[in-house]
């Protein structure tokens, strides 16, 4: 008897090309998009948006043309309390959140997980670009790179566990992308030529600030520019529009370029600073979640990656407690940024990641 898999389908070629392969290795599948919201909840009327009724027409047409059952799960209370309100009160807290990995983590391998045991299924399969594979030396499943490297997510899959692992399956891990597309073209599916979703998908247009606070329905209060003597330098628009390492969009002339160091949310300023005052050598995360071992015994030498587009750097990571990384780069960094994730590497192994404090 085949086994059973779920595909989390988004109406993406990817995720289409990977119900495609699961069926074509003898599993027995079945499509499954997640409802996160409703388009009206973010003010969003077109429908452009990653998982839109547009998104769901396109998965089911092609599970119609491989001949696999879809249906639409209903997520959108999950994802608003652990996507959507993790973003907004990151930004409200001062740091910079990564909804994507929240997404991922609470949403795709936890509840659909979840969702998947209580229907029987023995796997979940989604279209990311990474390789999941059993390591009998060390009796734990890796997560690896992906063989396409300018598509590769394994730095957002860092918060997989070891159960999640061994009942996920990632068909795509050993292709590129030209070959996804060329797959979906050769069956004619619908979404072959389908542009990948590069926005936030609650937050289509990119403008974080407004839909926070239409959708907390807040004003965000004025303050002060200021520099790291506390000299006021002009006046912000509301702490929530900043980001560290940002420039454009101060609105601020001054004698010579300014970024965004840090947001001093006891008083409402924002600390403003030169360049090279953004860089600096080391990080702590916490919140973590080892992949390749159980623990780090001892400093260990990895490269490391502190935002999703970021080359990988050269660094000596420690575990200094049970749920604690200190990283050490060995070069400057810049704008390492609060809330962000840490994700080190062994090679294309990923050892691990945790949230940047």
């Amino acid at each position: 008897m085949a086994k059973k898999a779920l595909v989390a389908m988004s109406g993406g070629v990817d995720s289409s090309v990977a119900a495609y392969l699961t069926q074509q290795n003898g599993f027995e599948a079945t499509g499954i998009t997640l409802k996160l919201f409703d388009n009206e909840d973010i003010g969003e009327r077109r429908e452009k948006t990653c998982c839109s009724l547009d998104d769901i027409d396109d998965a089911r047409n092609v599970c119609y043309k491989i001949g696999i059952p879809y249906y639409v799960y209903n997520f959108k209370d999950s994802f608003k309390e652990n996507v959507i309100e993790r973003f907004i009160n990151a930004y409200e807290n001062g740091t910079t959140p990564n909804p994507c990995i929240d997404c991922n983590r609470y949403i795709k391998f936890e509840k659909l997980m979840r969702r998947a045991e209580e229907l029987e299924f023995n796997f979940v399969v989604t279209g990311h670009y990474a390789k999941i594979e059993y390591n009998e030396s060390a009796g734990r499943y890796f997560l690896k790179k992906s063989a396409d490297i300018a598509k590769d997510q394994s730095y957002v899959l860092y918060s997989l566990t070891q159960k999640q692992l061994a009942k996920t399956l990632l068909p795509l891990g050993n292709m590129t992308k030209t070959e996804v597309r060329e797959i979906a073209e050769k069956l004619g599916l619908i979404n072959a030529r389908k542009h990948d979703s590069q926005d936030i998908c609650f937050v289509p247009d990119g403008d974080y600030a407004e839909f926070i606070e239409r959708y907390t329905g807040k004003a965000y209060p004025c303050g002060d520019f200021v520099d790291a003597n506390g000299n006021v330098l002009g006046e912000h628009k509301g702490i929530i529009r900043y980001t560290v390492g940002q420039r454009k969009g101060l609105g601020l002339a001054l004698p010579h370029p300014m970024y965004v160091k840090e947001k001093d949310l006891a008083n409402n300023r924002v600390v403003l600073c030169r360049n090279e005052e953004l860089f600096s050598r080391e990080l702590y995360a916490t919140d973590i979640n080892l992949i390749s071992c159980e623990k780090i015994d001892k400093p260990i030498r990895i490269k490391a990656r502190v935002r999703y587009n970021q080359c990988e750097q050269s660094a000596t990571a420690e575990q200094i407690d049970e749920n604690t990384l200190h990283i050490v780069f060995d070069e400057p960094q810049r704008a390492i940024s609060k809330g962000q994730a840490a994700v080190i590497y062994d090679g294309d192994i990923v050892v691990g990641g945790g949230t940047i404090i």
